[in-house]
């Protein structure tokens, strides 16, 4: 006599509906393209960031939201990101570039984790600082992803950063909030806390995410792509970006 399986609680409980062919398509385009993500350069300070042109997206998050988990999962690399041992302990902002055939047409940019309790309270003041003025100032920002753990959803530094970039959000800057580690929540769960984040988060894009089960990564992938693709067209590559600097990225 066969033993009846037990049912798992892990999120998705059900296998996903078949993608139509032309979306699979072109998510397969948009993760081709993320593999391409290079390291181009390390920098303490925002004024010590390279003035690129070139459509830059931004990751944000809290430590141990699973930021570079999902930087390494959408570009298929294991160590594009650096996860360090001990969070909140990296300072530089890494910018990666990503281009087909070796010509760049766009950068990531992986900013440190914060709200991390064991960073000095002087270190933290400095890195709100450095985000702040970054986030609203640097000029070719075209998008911002923040990473969340849907266990504890938006806190209170996740909703700051919100309301720091609201007025660029105004002005056409797009914006996505990652649910990471989504696999942890049953699919009631996950319902439920999308529907919270995204009232929270007052027009921007939300979407599960699993590293795990890669959940929403093609998705994700298509949607960065389509930032940086479909409203700029005719945007030409910034020759400073063709290749990366010297030293590797911190861990982050």
């Amino acid at each position: 006599m066969t033993t009846p399986s037990r049912k798992s609680t892990a999120f998705p409980s059900r296998a996903a509906p078949a993608k139509d062919p032309e979306t699979a398509e072109r998510e397969r385009a948009a993760l081709g393209w993320l593999h391409t993500a290079h390291f181009l350069t390390s920098a303490p300070q925002l004024e010590h960031l390279p003035p690129f042109t070139l459509p830059e997206i931004a990751f944000v998050g809290r430590s141990n939201a699973g930021k570079s988990t999902a930087i390494n999962t959408l570009t298929q690399q294991t160590r594009l990101a650096f996860a360090s041992k001990t969070p909140g302990r990296t300072q530089h902002i890494n910018l990666f570039g990503i281009g087909r055939q070796k010509v760049d047409d766009a950068v990531l940019a992986d900013l440190p984790g914060y709200g991390y309790a064991a960073v000095p309270r002087e270190a933290k003041l400095r890195w709100q600082r450095v985000m702040g003025n970054y986030l609203m100032t640097r000029e070719n920002l075209r998008g911002v992803v923040l990473m969340c753990d849907p266990r504890h959803g938006l806190t209170e530094l996740d909703e700051i950063l919100l309301e720091v970039i609201r007025p660029r959000v105004e002005q056409g800057l797009k914006f996505l909030v990652l649910l990471t580690k989504s696999d942890k929540l049953t699919r009631s769960e996950g319902a439920k806390v999308l529907s919270i984040v995204r009232l929270q988060a007052g027009g921007g894009e939300v979407k599960l995410f699993s590293a795990l089960k890669k959940q929403g990564v093609g998705e994700a992938a298509e949607l960065l792509s389509r930032w940086v693709h479909t409203e700029d067209a005719s945007a030409q590559p910034d020759e400073d970006t063709g290749g990366p600097a010297a030293e590797p990225p911190e861990e982050s």
